[in-house]
């Protein structure tokens, strides 16, 4: 759903994002499952901090055919996915779960439960108090509930039902509305892909007023929070790392989408490719999207055309125009 219209530097025309078509009404989240989410982050929480800041064997995992292959796991990673899967198995049997460590079960489920036992696993494992248990819960694929728990600083967002919540307090986005002004994190540069990935995170980094690294999760959360933090941007990312970001910020009055403008499903991910961008205000998130979407680039490809092909074809008329009126005088004569 990309528009084109006359704006921007450098350029006549640019992508912008159309108005979205009208979607299914949200589904309404009952408070069972809202506090069975608290449950679930408490559990893991409490096994995480059984291991933080003490010595602890690190993992490489290796992902062959991603921007950055290797990642690290931890036995908390793995205790405190396994303690919300027995909790998720004992309470809702008919439900989905899909996670980072132990894989998917049940995806024909009415209701998905998606869960990052450690989402900044480099963070949790040099000491920093940036990483989150990211909880999710889908309903046919779409999230409908989301929680951001930091268990060190003891952080917990909550977004459903139109609310986003910071230890029970509603909090709203705000900030920038356009790039030239925006604040943007990002958890690495080396996230993104050489090619079309780079390249449009450069042009997008470029544009605003600086950019920030390292953050992982948190960044969403500082953007639902109206904190300072205007603009996440991120690739290469899978469906546990932001299905539970979307309501936190959107529930918060953000705007959250693949780099097209597309909602973030788990039936989009194959097209998505886990490119992501979160945004405190409509009109940033419109400004973004039209540097990052595939659109955007073809466009500007044929703008950057258009200059030498007009004065082409302009000359080619005069030509034209100053043939025929030689040819009416010679006649005259």
């Amino acid at each position: 759903w990309i528009d084109v219209a006359p704006c921007g530097p450098g350029s006549p025309f640019r992508a912008r994002p159309r108005a979205m078509p009208p979607s299914a009404p949200a589904l309404v989240v009952g408070e069972e499952f809202v506090a069975f989410a608290e449950q679930l982050a408490d559990a893991a929480g409490k096994v995480i901090l059984g291991y933080w800041r003490k010595p602890i064997e690190v993992e490489s995992k290796q992902e062959l055919g991603r921007p950055v292959a290797e990642s690290p796991v931890t036995i908390a990673d793995r205790e405190a996915e396994d303690v919300m899967r027995k909790l998720i198995s004992s309470r809702y049997p008919s439900h989905g779960i899909y996670g980072e460590e132990f894989g998917q079960t049940g995806l024909d489920a009415e209701y998905i439960w998606v869960l990052d036992p450690i989402d900044g696993t480099k963070s949790f494992i040099t000491g920093k108090p940036l990483f989150g248990t990211l909880i999710a819960l889908l309903h046919h694929g779409r999230s409908v509930l989301g929680v951001i728990d930091q268990c060190v600083l003891k952080e917990r967002w909550i977004g459903a039902n139109g609310v986003t919540r910071l230890n029970g307090q509603p909090v709203r986005s705000r900030g920038a509305l356009r790039l030239s002004e925006a604040m943007l994190y990002a958890t690495t540069p080396h996230m993104f892909a050489p090619g079309f990935e780079e390249s449009r995170f450069a042009e997008l980094r470029d544009s605003v007023k600086r950019p920030l690294y390292g953050c992982d999760c948190y960044a969403y959360a500082l953007c639902a929070s109206g904190f300072g933090a205007d603009l996440v941007v991120e690739a290469d990312l899978g469906v546990y790392d932001y299905c539970a970001l979307v309501p936190v910020v959107t529930c918060a009055g953000g705007r959250m989408s693949d780099w097209n403008g597309q909602d973030l499903t788990l039936q989009s991910h194959p097209v998505s490719r886990g490119r992501v961008v979160a945004a405190a205000t409509e009109s940033l998130w419109k400004e973004a999207v039209s540097v990052l979407c595939d659109g955007g680039v073809a466009q500007r490809k044929s703008a950057r055309k258009l200059p030498a092909g007009f004065l082409l074809g302009f000359a080619c008329g005069a030509s034209a125009v100053a043939a025929v009126t030689l040819c009416m005088l010679t006649k005259r004569r």
